[in-house]
């Protein structure tokens, strides 16, 4: 199945321009706001997006975001970069995900929340590493669009579901039944469209902790603690928390401000 995948990544549209203009303003050294509002205007789908995430229950602002200014001024540049560029990606990578037994709102929810936890768990333990894997922790799921599509359209959906119901994870039933897991998948998607090899490199070995590099292994880690607790069949569940603070914990990462920010992000959720 694997030539399946690198066919349908080979075949993906190319990014648009204004998400190229974004991430080159993404990897420069002086960032203004403004700057970054003059890209995101051009695109109403991003627009959109970032309103719609802006006035969800998970970020709590007192009064409802209507403008992109305002937007970017409450959840700060890189959150803003991060909602666009994954908001279009998503959207780009589009596909039935019933394979998961979820659809793209449901994605989209559990993907928001991923980087939303990220966020409010590092803010407590490092500003650079949050502001670098804001848009991972967001991204790094692509991959099960391309998955889902091919492993429907190979006829292996009942085999998948099979697996995952013998107990397998999301990852090893992945595995066996394409032979590639997600973050592999995704890191190959980024390459294909030329996104920064820092990104691609976080978030390649997620399923696959055990090789990968050293450079990377602290964020690659973390980014897998953020999955399993915003797992996309069910996000939060106490399942999932438990089984992220169980990976925290054997990494060495900061439990304590985990728990504080699972906790904080409930509560917020209560409100939708």
């Amino acid at each position: 199945m694997n030539e399946s995948i690198i066919e349908k990544i080979e075949s993906l549209p190319p990014l648009p321009k204004t998400i190229t203009e974004i991430e080159e303003f993404r990897q420069s050294s002086e960032k203004e706001a403004f700057e970054l509002l003059k890209i995101i205007e051009k695109d109403a789908l991003i627009v959109s997006t970032l309103l719609k995430v802006s006035n969800s229950a998970m970020f709590g602002f007192r009064s409802k975001v209507e403008t992109a200014s305002k937007a970017i001024n409450l959840l700060g540049i890189n959150f803003t970069i991060s909602i666009a560029i994954g908001g279009t990606v998503q959207n780009l990578l589009k596909t039935n995900l019933s394979v998961y037994g979820i659809n793209s709102d449901d994605f989209m929810r559990a993907s928001n929340l991923a980087t939303t936890l990220t966020s409010m768990w590092l803010t407590k333990v490092s500003f650079d590493l949050k502001e670098e894997l804001v848009l991972p922790a967001l991204l790094q799921e692509a991959g099960k669009f391309i998955l889902a599509d091919v492993i429907d359209s190979e006829g292996k959906t009942e085999e998948f579901k099979t697996l995952l119901s013998s107990g397998k994870t999301l990852a090893e039933a992945e595995k066996e039944v394409s032979g590639m897991t997600t973050s592999q998948i995704t890191a190959s998607i980024f390459k294909h469209w030329k996104l920064s090899d820092n990104l691609i490199n976080v978030i390649e070995f997620v399923d696959d902790i055990e090789n990968c590099d050293s450079e990377y292994e602290n964020r690659t880690e973390i980014l897998d603690v953020i999955k399993t607790i915003c797992n996309i069949t069910d996000p939060l569940s106490e399942e999932n928390i438990q089984k992220g603070i169980a990976k925290a914990t054997r990494y060495g990462l900061d439990v304590k401000n985990l728990e504080s920010a699972v906790e904080k992000l409930q509560d917020r959720l209560l409100d939708e």
